[in-house]
């Protein structure tokens, strides 16, 4: 448990603390890339977006649970009874499972829409049953719950020197860049939950199918047909990038450097593909430590000269150190 973060946010009760606490936890364990990026916003903001992102990965992690071990009748029971639960704690606060108590709370310090949360849940309701996507506009149209939300989400907590409104876009196409990076990235994880996750449209006009992905994670052989769809693949995250960077400078200054780092690093994981020539049914492009840590170190000098221009820098160490703390 982070105290500082917690005492910084107001979040006194110790049953919301242990709440925060183990969203800050799936946060870490499972977001290295995005959890580094969150050490470098302001102290106060932190817990939010660590409740933000520990429901996504929470709900994300059980619906793959359930896809693997649950009937379809199991599985459409417990989701209904996540529903109903998130529901429930965003009326009144109070909610079964830590995880859903910390995102409500979130929900209402930040009066973030709620009905957000019910796309949300509607992508997730989709995994259970959808496998594939025909086309980019499908796949599209399912990453609006599954990552557009968690940027339109993610902009109350970090607020804009723009209307609301106009940072919006930009903050769902960051949202939505994120997550294809991770499809691209995971394309041989997926595989073997059964699913495909990049639009059978991209693949298929380069002669890919399924059973194609399929034979080629079983024997290990890189087609060219292959790395030819992978390689478009890139250039379209690439563009939803380029949609979304106009949006951090709408952003509050003292954020900025969060959103630019978890937008290098998370860009960097498509470098590190393409330095991989596309091998990723084969194995998982990283971002190497150095090149992190390099870029966590120029958002710590960016936010030292944020905070320089409205008060005296000396809190900005404590940015340093948790940066550094987090590579260790």
């Amino acid at each position: 448990m982070n105290r500082r973060e917690l005492d910084a946010a107001g979040i006194t009760g110790p049953d919301l603390r242990a709440a925060y606490a183990r969203c800050r936890q799936l946060n870490a364990q499972h977001g290295r890339t995005y959890f580094l990026a969150t050490r470098l916003l302001p102290v106060e903001r932190r817990c939010a977006v660590h409740a933000l992102y520990g429901f996504a990965r929470w709900a994300d992690d059980i619906v793959d649970d359930l896809d693997r071990r649950q009937p379809t009748g199991e599985r459409d029971r417990l989701l209904r009874l996540l529903e109903n639960d998130l529901a429930h704690a965003l009326r009144t606060g109070s909610g079964d499972e830590p995880v859903v108590r910390a995102v409500s709370d979130t929900a209402r310090r930040y009066a973030i829409d709620h009905a957000l949360f019910a796309d949300f849940m509607a992508s997730m309701r989709s995994d259970l049953t959808v496998t594939d996507y025909p086309t980019y506009a499908d796949l599209r149209a399912y990453m609006h719950g599954s990552a557009a939300v968690i940027g339109l989400q993610m902009l109350p907590v970090l607020g804009a020197v723009v209307a609301r409104e106009k940072a919006a876009p930009h903050a769902a196409a960051l949202g939505v860049a994120f997550q294809l990076t991770n499809f691209l990235r995971d394309v041989g994880e997926d595989l073997d939950r059964g699913r495909v996750y990049l639009p059978a449209d991209l693949l298929g006009a380069h002669g890919v199918d399924r059973p194609l992905l399929e034979w080629s994670r079983r024997t290990g052989r890189h087609d060219p047909r292959i790395r030819a769809a992978f390689v478009e693949a890139e250039a379209v995250i690439r563009a939803v990038y380029r949609e979304a960077a106009p949006g951090i400078a709408m952003l509050e200054p003292r954020v900025r450097p969060c959103i630019r780092t978890a937008f290098v690093l998370y860009r960097g994981i498509l470098d590190a593909i393409a330095a991989d020539d596309h091998r990723v049914l084969h194995r998982r492009a990283v971002v190497r430590r150095r090149r992190r840590a390099v870029t966590a170190a120029a958002g710590v000098v960016r936010i030292l000269g944020a905070r320089m221009r409205t008060r005296p820098p000396g809190p900005a160490q404590g940015a340093v150190a948790g940066a550094e703390g987090s590579l260790r």
